[in-house]
């Protein structure tokens, strides 16, 4: 018994050995390089691109670019800390495993519809136990992201809509009725379904568990039916403080490319413009084109600088999505999924 027992050892030895290798040498790099190549394809494919990189270029000599980089490193920072915050009741990962797990994640997310392969890129980092449960967290995080984004897009779009600001008439202008109204309905309706889950994640849990056939998912939804009220809201202000990132990034990026419009309606209009994003069914892969198309048709009714309003796009695409993917793939060659005991 002993001997087969030593021989068992050695064949899963071995088999973790081969599975390492093939993931290091051989998936990893695949990863970067399919990654590579879609970034490519969308950059290259898009109108006016030497213009439009020539407009980014020249914005490099302007600090106001640089601080906007920097701020690229703040907003993944505050994802890493929820993502470290929310992994508590499961696992306790340092801040800095947390930051590689999130830039992981960005770089399989862009080969993803609707970022789904986000989950699969932050869970590498995690103990092999704890991986499929913590989908479930991030999942949870990613709900609290969500809301944030239907709920200021929403209201900022219903200020667009009743308000006497400057934006007021080019809106009834250049935006049909039933457009607004269904973005709105969308929105608002979207935000209270996800409001009733997400601060009521104790009782769906237990009503999936009163499901039949549900043992094998609620085993890894448990954890979820542990977080307080406390733990939640500070999940939703860390949502809250990266979308405020994601805004001032976007406001000053414009002025950067010299699409000067009213800094409360430029607010009004970024939230807009992210509520369309968070709706409409895009993949990482094929995002630029969509990103590019939404801010002209959103912007352009305030500012006759297209190219501007292209190149501020194309650069936030860059920054907040490009950069970190980049980094996080080329951090997966240095992963070992499987770890010796």
């Amino acid at each position: 018994m002993a001997y087969f027992a030593r021989g068992n050892d050695k064949v899963n030895q071995l088999l973790n050995k081969s599975i390492k290798l093939i993931f290091n040498y051989f998936l990893a790099p695949l990863l970067f390089i399919l990654l590579s190549w879609s970034l490519y394809r969308q950059i290259v494919h898009q109108q006016d691109l030497p213009e439009r990189w020539a407009h980014i270029r020249n914005s490099w000599s302007d600090p106001v670019f640089w601080i906007i980089f920097f701020l690229m490193f703040l907003n993944w920072g505050i994802e890493s800390l929820k993502w470290k915050i929310s992994l508590r009741p499961l696992e306790n990962l340092s801040f800095a495993n947390a930051f590689r797990s999130v830039l992981s994640g960005c770089s399989i997310t862009m080969l993803t519809p609707n970022r789904i392969g986000e989950y699969g890129g932050r869970i590498l980092y995690l103990k092999e136990e704890n991986r499929l449960t913590a989908i479930s967290v991030n999942i949870l995080g990613s709900i609290s992201q969500l809301m944030v984004t239907l709920l200021l897009g929403t209201i900022a779009l219903v200020v667009l809509k009743e308000s006497s600001l400057s934006v007021m008439p080019a809106i009834r202008e250049a935006t049909p009725w039933m457009i607004g109204n269904v973005l709105l309905l969308i929105g608002l309706c979207s935000f209270l379904f996800l409001l009733l889950i997400y601060f009521k994640v104790d009782s769906v849990v237990h009503l999936v568990a009163r499901l039949p056939y549900s043992e094998k998912v609620v085993k890894h939804l448990h954890v979820l039916a542990g977080f307080e009220r406390k733990l939640l809201l500070r999940i939703f202000i860390l949502s809250f403080l990266r979308y405020m990132i994601f805004i001032l990034q976007y406001v000053l990026m414009l002025n950067v490319m010299d699409v000067h419009i009213n800094t409360a309606d430029c607010f009004l209009l970024i939230a807009v413009f992210y509520l369309v994003m968070a709706i409409a069914p895009t993949a990482g892969f094929v995002e630029l084109p969509i990103r590019a198309l939404a801010s002209v048709q959103i912007f352009g009714l305030f500012s006759n600088n297209i190219l501007g309003i292209q190149a501020a796009a194309m650069a936030i695409w860059m920054i907040n999505l490009v950069v970190p993917a980049i980094i996080g793939s080329i951090l997966i060659f240095g992963i070992k999924i499987l770890k010796e005991k």
